[in-house]
């Protein structure tokens, strides 16, 4: 299979972990473990956001700085944020500054706020659109950009007052927070991952 790669270790893994040690990290570590916090999933909510015509290794490699000006993606503190934290953030070189991601990070977290004020939380309803597991995808041709789970999901976080939100990023979210398992069949950390999921599934 030609999408695997071996890593310095000798293991093989989905070839785009192996390019560069932040996403080897970030692979082995946590793309398609189990999320299951508010503050964690809102927090990539945010960076595939910014992502967006940019590559995951950008955002990997300025997450630390973006952690420190978005109070650690809390949602109750970034939601109070302000037309000051927006020129603050506008003039931070060490993140994306795009005046529109921004923007739509505090109007998300504002969004979250009132979800969890009504009783319910980021998690539950992220969560309610997991799909049912399929057969591990042999290459990247296997692997959806979107699947009518996450067109569902994005649809209901629109609703609920979420904005730059489309079925491609909500499925990327889904790939990355473990409401799907898309380590490629013969990656050292599918079995891991699944393992994962079948026990967070259970929760």
């Amino acid at each position: 299979m030609t999408d695997l790669g071996t890593g310095p270790d000798g293991v093989e893994r989905c070839s785009w972990a192996t390019a560069a040690q932040e996403l080897l990290a970030y692979h082995d570590g946590e793309w398609g473990q189990p999320l299951l916090d508010d503050n964690g999933l809102f927090e990539h909510l945010c960076l595939e956001a910014f992502q967006s015509g940019l590559s995951w290794l950008t955002v990997l490699r300025k997450r630390p700085a973006f952690r420190e000006v978005f109070a650690d993606f809390q949602i109750e503190a970034v939601a109070q944020f302000g037309d000051d934290d927006i020129a603050r953030l506008l003039a931070d070189e060490r993140i994306i500054r795009n005046r529109q991601k921004i923007t739509a990070a505090i109007e998300n977290a504002r969004a979250a706020r009132e979800l969890i004020a009504n009783g319910d939380s980021l998690s539950a309803l992220i969560w309610s659109h997991r799909p049912e597991p399929t057969p591990a995808p042999r290459s990247y041709a296997d692997l959806p950009t979107s699947t009518p789970e996450s067109a569902a999901l994005a649809k209901e976080l629109k609703r609920r007052g979420f904005c730059f939100i489309g079925p491609t990023t909500a499925y990327a979210l889904m790939q990355a927070c473990g409401l799907v398992n898309d380590h490629l069949e013969g990656c050292a950390i599918r079995e891991s991952a699944t393992r994962a999921q079948t026990d967070a599934a259970k929760r």
